[in-house]
Formats: structure tokens, sequence, C-alpha cells
């Protein structure tokens, strides 16, 4: 194998056979469910297909493993925002709530909007929440973060940017 080459389907098919097993148990005794479990492994197993893997992996369980938690780590974020979502929902009259199509809109653009973010230094994501939830003001979050003015009007620009490139992207 050549080391500018990505991972050939036969060598992801080699891969699963050696590892899947032993993955589907290092999540299970983290997520405690052997059916959750299962579904994690599998979608380690695509995203290494996806991936730009240059081969040969040298720790392959390791690379397994890095994958698989970072799906964790998404889920739980996901599975946050849904809980979120869902108390504010709770708390709306009944013939306001959205419906289940709307509900899933709400609930992809929210997921996507926290992955944009997640780009963003954690100093302008916080200025950027601070000013959108809290409606602080720019020189309240200057304030709060002990930052000048303009590092929040930078940090603001950056995360609206982000804002405005994942309005457009699928534009």
């Amino acid at each position: 194998m050549q080391v500018n080459e990505t991972l050939k389907p036969a060598e992801v098919d080699l891969l699963y056979q050696s590892h899947h097993a032993w993955l589907r148990g290092w999540l299970r005794a983290r997520v405690g469910c052997r059916e959750h479990a299962a579904d994690l492994a599998q979608d380690t197993f695509v995203r290494v297909l996806r991936a730009r893997q240059v081969a040969p992996l040298k720790e392959p369980r390791a690379y397994l493993s890095s994958i698989a938690r970072g799906l964790m780590i998404d889920q739980y974020r996901r599975r946050a925002l849904e809980r979120a979502y869902q108390e504010s929902l709770a708390s709306m009259p009944e013939g306001e709530t959205p419906s289940e199509e709307h509900r899933h809109i709400i609930l992809d653009t929210l997921e996507r909007l926290d992955r944009a973010l997640l780009q963003l230094k954690p100093r302008a994501r916080q200025a950027f929440l601070l000013a959108q939830l809290d409606g602080l003001s720019i020189p309240r979050i200057a304030l709060h973060l002990e930052v000048s003015r303009a590092t929040v009007e930078r940090d603001l620009a950056k995360a609206l940017g982000v804002c405005y490139r994942l309005r457009y992207a699928d534009a």
C-alpha cells in the first residue's frame, strides 16, 4: 500500500472484520446500551469509508475510537438540543406548537448552527450566544468577557459570517 492513497473498500472491510466486535464492546461500555453501541459502531465505519484517511493505519483501534468518540459527542449534543427544544415546546400554548415537519426543520437548523458555531474560538462563540440568547449589548459583553469592545465586534462579525455561510450554503 502506498502512503499517498486512501483506504480502499477491501481495506475497510478488513478493518471492519478485525475490529468491529472490539469497537462495539468498547462503545457498549461507554453508552450502556447494546443497540446504541451497535448503531454507533456502524456509523463509525461509515465515517471511515467517507474519510480521506491516508493508508496505512498504524493504530486502527485508536483511529476507530477517536471517530466513535466524536460520534458520541455529536449524539450527546443533538440530544441536549432536542431536550432544550422539547422544554421550550412544553411552555408554548397548545395551539401555537409547530407541526412535526416544522419541528424537524427547526431541530435540523439548530443542529447545523451548533456545528457551525463549533468552528469558532470559544470566546467568539460565547460573545455570539451572549448577544443572541441573552440580548447583551457589545459593551456589556466586553465587560462580561473582560475584553475590548473592538474584540467583541470582531468576534461577533466572525460568528455572523459563520451563520451567513450556513444560511446560504443550501441555497
